[in-house]
């Protein structure tokens, strides 16, 4: 689902209905400092009754962990088993220019958040030492409290949304899945390993481990003409989701081989030249990291998501208005059952 924009709420619950007759499996909100992922969530799993209502993410920095337990539990208890919890420490803008937060140590502050989210989630007393969090406060009144709400699962499943290699290292180590963005196949080989040497540290991990993979998708006869409604977003996040000495979504296009090319977008995009900085965007990269072209097209990409990992797939329309949207959601589905990969 993404952010609510100018569409408000109603179309957001539209396409989470038809969504979930078609079949998918979640529908998942974002936040950033618009629209806040709770309050969508609750209404989205009120107003639907299989399809699973996901976070991706609610931010670190915004919530205290207690508090994020507390939500995610009830947003559980409210949906009957159908929240899924995915969290991040967003990046230096949002965390500091938004929330007031320092933006230091985000492996360090995401282990210790983690940490103090499972404790309060299992009904243990919650304490916790940490450079971050202390709980309770060494020298007030407070004591360790439990949770008062009984879950209605005991293993809410808990996503992390990572780019780098040491946080997806740590994503593997801590977390039931990974939310991922920018996912090529093409170059999946690195990220893969950096999960598997973070499940291989792991206490007790998951049996199954979901890597979601965010994914737009475009459909059309031309792959240029395809590619043009998402190049506004390449761009923001390539060019414009960080400061040019920290962007992490322009180290992974630079991991890729796209070092000069994402050092352009960025350069115009921070200089306030922002069609020139989509058109600067790689057709190539766009293509690899999107499902554009025929339904045929499509139906082969996915063998090619599928092959690399990629246990949930998140489409992500771009189409003008809300019947576009649907009819993007219609062809994913049939493209599915065309490729084979959903029986």
């Amino acid at each position: 689902m993404g952010y609510v924009l100018a569409g408000g709420v109603s179309e957001t619950v539209s396409l989470a209905r038809e969504a979930e007759r078609l079949g998918y499996a979640v529908a998942w909100v974002a936040e950033a400092y618009g629209s806040d992922a709770v309050s969508v969530l609750s209404y989205l799993a009120a107003t639907t009754e299989r399809i699973d209502v996901g976070a991706a993410v609610m931010q670190i920095p915004a919530r205290t962990p207690a508090m994020t337990a507390m939500t995610a539990a009830t947003l559980d208890l409210l949906s009957q088993g159908r929240f899924r919890l995915g969290l991040g420490v967003s990046g230096p803008q949002v965390s500091e220019g938004w929330h007031g937060v320092r933006f230091a140590k985000p492996l360090t502050r995401t282990r210790e958040y983690i940490e103090i989210v499972r404790t309060a989630l299992a009904r243990q007393s919650v304490r916790h030492e940490g450079e971050f969090f202390t709980l309770p406060l060494p020298d007030g009144a407070g004591k360790a409290l439990r949770l008062s709400l009984h879950p209605y699962r005991d293993d809410l499943p808990i996503y992390v949304a990572a780019v780098g290699p040491k946080n997806l290292e740590l994503a593997g180590e801590i977390a039931d899945g990974w939310l991922a963005i920018f996912f090529s196949p093409e170059h999946s080989d690195g990220l893969r390993a950096s999960i598997a040497a973070g499940r291989e540290r792991a206490t007790t991990p998951p049996a199954h481990f979901d890597v979601s993979a965010t994914v737009p998708v475009s459909f059309g006869d031309d792959l240029a003409s395809c590619a043009e409604p998402i190049r506004g977003y390449a761009a923001l996040y390539i060019g414009g989701m960080g400061s040019r000495e920290q962007n992490f979504y322009n180290r992974l296009a630079c991991r890729m081989g796209y070092e000069q090319e994402a050092g352009l977008v960025q350069d115009l995009f921070l200089d306030g030249q922002h069609r020139e900085a989509m058109v600067a965007v790689p057709l190539d990269f766009i293509d690899q990291t999107s499902l554009l072209g025929p339904p045929q097209r499509v139906a082969e990409r996915l063998h090619a998501f599928a092959e690399a990992g990629v246990t949930t797939l998140t489409v992500t329309s771009f189409a003008p208005d809300l019947q576009g949207r649907i009819d993007d959601l219609r062809q994913v589905a049939e493209a599915l059952d065309a490729s084979g990969l959903g029986d």
